[in-house]
């Protein structure tokens, strides 16, 4: 390439500045949004993947209904692929916060390194009574570190004595909270015995963690409407001193290689997969048999030790009696009755002697019956141990169990799904601009290209000064989106997702890799159509390149074929809708990119909407109920009895709330809200049920359950499908789901009684604390529904009542507010409440970014077809001055087909909108909230007036050009 030739390339270049920002501005604006969104989101896994490694988060978890034992660890650690073990101990324990009973996990914090709270405040704990606890603690409780508290082993109230210490927090041995995970009654129920597992229950405050189980950020917006669980929880980290017990909770495994792969990916998910297919195969079903068996053995030694006890104590009664006998026989020998006869002839004689007899014969006579009564209750015992003893079931977790980790990954790769559907219409949007400026700056070139063709220079040489104009232009566009996209983006991003979680050591990180193909990926786009553009020129002889290229035909346009209209048309209108059919791809052009902005706009303004209206469409719309209130344990029929003395409900439904979790066939899980219903029949009166795949109405039955849109979108799960459902107890069991409910926020998932206790084998629980005694028998829902003391409805407890109430919606929020301050409630929840505070300020603000790149790239678009317009029709425009036209007059005859064809822009792109809105429904899949897209009448109006507004601002910006426009020059151009 000559020297000339680069000269006037880069005068060209110069001259043509205006496109070369256009083609910056809008590659700048879909790399940024291409890879903004997703370095957002890369840098929000990066760190939570660091974190979890860095406070050793397990990779599995064993758990198992009757205990895990050092004789598990050790089958556990000889599995291959199983780099280390930690065995876990923890207990429920109950403490008090301002007058209400909370129930508290305590944790006892690992020796091996893994599942570590990470220290936000204080000292970690070291000797016995102290404890770690978190934020959300701190904050609910108004305690800080140092201060004490007690608390109890029981679902009673405890006594809350928490003050400011500054002393020693030592505590007594006798004081300690306990676990049953022995899973063995005492020796009376023939059951085997394991100590359990105690923690201190005085103790005192040194640090301030944060659970690596749990990130959520009790200080933010999350929104408790649609992730809150039924029951409040909390967890307390406790050092080894001062734990006992040798049975585990638990034991959690750390995974061979599984540090250095990327916890959210695919291979990190086969490599845990791997070692737990060995664990299932190898150890699980041995050490569920062996783990039995050595409760049965335990049992059987018990009861063998008892027997050799109770024949140790009858043998020296027995001797006891004997020595009494000997004696009176000893004194009936000195009174001289050495024969039998004789002796029983000096017993009736004497009244003395006869009443020690009788004691003596009573004695032995009892003896022999309590002999025969012992061994025929160690024989009914040994025959029922094996029946009293459960079959062993192990549940393996991996950290799709832990519900932070499920959040996260859920929340995020929905986002990062925004991230690359959006990014495709910025691209096609780019594509047609830039084939747009590029085929008229080549035009315009028509006769210079000739030139330089007929001088010798190759179609590449000639091509090259447009092709380096759009490569430099996309470089330059690309640097800066990759600089808004790696820096300004993600930093929005994880400003909004501090709101939501905790989670230290977040960073902002360039992926060179990721960087690079954005900025390619509109490189090549460019660069094709340029090079489309400049061949349709160069195809053709330098001699007919350096002619004038002959004007377009005219041709009668669709609107001459009705009279009636056309003939009432103004002239300047006739020439108007001839210019606009004449130049098609301009046409094509300015419909297709307004329409492409528009749709983004209403796209974008179409999940606000569907976000502003979840609240009022779940809480005022599928639920119908106003309030639900859970019992504390044991506290339900005290729970009822205040809600029927209040007198506020109009109706109420009684129910069994807790925390589950949902399994899918492919081992995805996600926590839900288990509530299973002690009536069937009263449900549609609480929930609205109708069928999310199809409409009409659906019903409750004991064949399956019904699980709510918001829980199975994430999962997958369709009707009909077969899943594992497993209840607060970790208990599991395989059910079909019967139909999807509508519903768009929340996980519930709907199940009866007899369902409940079919599945998880309910009726056999013993240890039921409510009023009425339950164990050998069931309750109907008729007489529960009558009787506030019978609450357990076919096997199953209840713990809960909805209920519709009186009163205006300001007056049921302050009535469940006081029910939230009785020690008998756990917890409740006002559906008024939720429906006004509901938000989802992630959404919104991603919404709020996606809808100002898309007005600003509308705003480009609308620039480059305006000048593109103006550019193509100097001529016309000289002449129009010529014959007479005032400056006002052109803007008026140019401008008028810019708001015709920006209005049919607006046309097509509002519908196009919203199918775009309503496909983006299956990749917004979170857990707890559906899509189901509304939007608002208002909002196609603001799409179109901001369509508007920016087109009668360009026409703002490009007026001046058109006043500019001299008419003997142009007149006098070759063209």
């Amino acid at each position: 390439m000559s020297g000339a030739l680069v000269k006037d390339m880069l005068r060209m270049w110069v001259r043509n500045w205006k496109r070369f920002l256009s083609i910056t501005f809008i590659t700048t604006l879909g790399v940024a949004i291409l890879v903004g969104i997703h370095a957002g989101c890369l840098d929000m896994f990066a760190a939570t993947n660091r974190f979890y490694n860095a406070q050793g988060l397990y990779d599995i978890q064993a758990m198992s209904t009757l205990g895990m034992t050092d004789d598990d660890i050790s089958a556990l650690k000889g599995v291959q692929g199983v780099e280390d073990v930690q065995a876990e101990r923890s207990a429920t324990i109950y403490a008090t916060i301002d007058g209400t009973q909370k129930t508290v996990t305590m944790s006892e914090i690992g020796t091996n390194g893994m599942n570590r709270p990470y220290l936000l405040d204080g000292t970690m704990p070291k000797s016995s009574g102290q404890i770690a606890v978190t934020r959300k603690f701190i904050k609910d409780s108004g305690l800080k570190i140092g201060d004490t508290l007690t608390v109890s082993t029981s679902s009673e109230s405890s006594d809350d004595s928490s003050t400011q210490s500054n002393g020693d927090s030592s505590t007594e041995d006798s004081n300690t909270a306990s676990s049953d995970t022995a899973d063995t009654e005492d020796a009376d129920d023939a059951d085997g015995t394991e100590d359990e597992i105690t923690f201190p229950t005085s103790l005192t405050i040194t640090a301030v963690v944060l659970d690596p189980e749990d990130l959520s950020n009790p200080d933010g917006y999350e929104s408790a409407e649609f992730r809150s669980t039924s029951t409040v929880d909390y967890t307390f980290f406790a050092p080894s001193d001062g734990v006992s017990g040798d049975v585990y909770s638990a034991i959690s495994m750390r995974v061979n290689g599984a540090a250095d792969l990327d916890t959210f990916t695919s291979s990190y998910d086969q490599a845990v997969s791997t070692v737990i297919d060995r664990i299932e195969e190898s150890v699980q079903t041995k050490r569920q048999d062996a783990r039995r068996q050595q409760l049965i053995d335990e049992a059987n030694q018990k009861i063998a030790d008892a027997r050799a006890e109770a024949d140790d104590q009858f043998a020296q009664a027995q001797a006891q009696i004997d020595e009494n006998q000997a004696s009176l026989n000893q004194q009936l020998a000195a009174m001289g009755a050495t024969t039998e006869q004789m002796q029983q002839t000096v017993i009736v004689s004497n009244a003395q002697l006869q009443q020690a007899q009788a004691q003596i014969d009573s004695a032995q006579q009892e003896l022999n019956q309590r002999k025969a009564d012992a061994d025929a209750e160690f024989e009914k015992q040994s025959s029922e141990v094996e029946s009293n003893i459960p079959k062993s079931q192990w549940y393996i977790n991996t950290r799709a169990s832990v519900g932070s980790f499920s959040n996260i990954k859920s929340d995020i790769s929905s986002i990062d799904s925004l991230g690359i559907a959006f990014p495709v219409v910025f691209l096609l949007v780019a594509v047609l601009m830039t084939l747009t400026a590029m085929t008229r700056m080549v035009e315009e070139d028509r006769g210079l290209i000739g030139t330089y063709m007929g001088l010798g220079y190759g179609h590449v040489s000639v091509s090259m000064r447009y092709v380096l104009f759009a490569l430099l232009a996309c470089l330059i566009g690309g640097g800066l989106g990759d600089l808004v996209g790696f820096l300004g983006i993600p930093a929005f991003l994880l400003k909004i997702l501090e709101g939501l979680y905790i989670v230290p050591g977040v960073s902002l990180e360039y992926d060179w890799l990721y960087g690079s193909a954005g900025v390619l990926l509109f490189v090549v786009g460019v660069l094709i159509v340029t090079i489309i553009a400049s061949r349709s020129e160069m195809r053709h002889m330098p001699a007919v390149l350096m002619r004038p290229k002959a004007p377009k035909a005219g041709a009668r346009v669709p609107l001459e074929l009705i009279p009636a209209l056309w003939r009432r048309m103004k002239f300047l209108n006739k020439v108007m809708v001839r210019n606009i059919f004449r130049f098609k791809g301009r046409l094509i052009m300015t419909i297709g990119g307004v329409a492409g902005c528009t749709a983004l706009i209403v796209c974008g303004l179409a999940l606000n909407d569907t976000v502003a209206t979840l609240g009022s469409r779940q809480y005022g719309g599928v639920y119908q109920y106003d309030m639900m209130s859970i019992a504390a344990d044991g506290d339900m029929a005290s729970m009822r009895q205040r809600l029927k003395d209040d007198g506020r409900t109009t109706a109420t439904m009684l129910a069994r709330v807790e925390n589950g979790e949902l399994v899918t066939g492919g081992d995805e899980s996600e926590k839900v809200q288990l509530v299973t219903v002690a009536d069937a029949s009263q449900l549609p009166e609480m929930v609205s049920l109708s069928n999310a795949d199809g409409g009409g109405s659906i019903a409750l039955n004991d064949d399956g359950i019904i699980v709510s849109k918001s829980a199975a979108a994430s999962l997958g799960v369709k009707s009909g499908e077969t899943v594992t459902m497993a209840n607060g107890e970790r208990m599991r069991g395989e059910v079909t789901v019967t139909a999807l409910n509508r519903n768009l926020i929340g996980t519930d998932v709907y199940m009866t009684a007899a369902c409940y206790d079919k599945l998880f084998d309910s009726s056999n629980d013993t240890g039921s604390t409510d009023a009425t005694d339950s164990s050998d028998s069931t309750d109907s829902a008729s007489e529960a529904a009558k009787d506030v003391n019978v609450n357990t409805v076919d096997g199953v407890e209840m713990n809960a009542v909805y209920a519709k109430l009186s009163g205006s919606d300001d007056s049921q929020i302050e009535y469940v507010d006081q029910l939230k301050d009785d020690t008998k409630v756990l917890t409740a929840m006002s559906t008024k409440e939720m429906r006004q505070t509901f938000k989802f300020d992630l959404m919104i603000a991603v919404v709020a970014l996606i809808v100002a790149f898309a007005g600003g790239l509308a705003l480009v678009v609308l620039f480059v077809l305006a000048n593109t317009n103006v550019s193509e029709r100097v001529r016309e425009i000289a002449t129009l001055k010529v014959l007479g036209f005032y400056d006002r007059e052109v803007h008026a005859y140019v401008d008028k087909e810019t708001i015709l064809l920006t209005a049919a822009g607006v046309v097509v792109g509002l519908p196009l909108g919203r199918l775009v809105a309503s496909l983006l429904t299956n990749a917004l899949n979170l857990p707890g909230l559906y899509f189901e897209i509304e939007i608002q009448p208002w909002s196609y109006a603001i799409a179109a007036a901001v369509t508007l507004a920016f087109a009668l601002l360009v026409q703002l910006m490009t007026n001046p050009v058109l006043d500019r426009v001299d008419p003997v020059s142009s007149l006098k151009s070759v063209e």
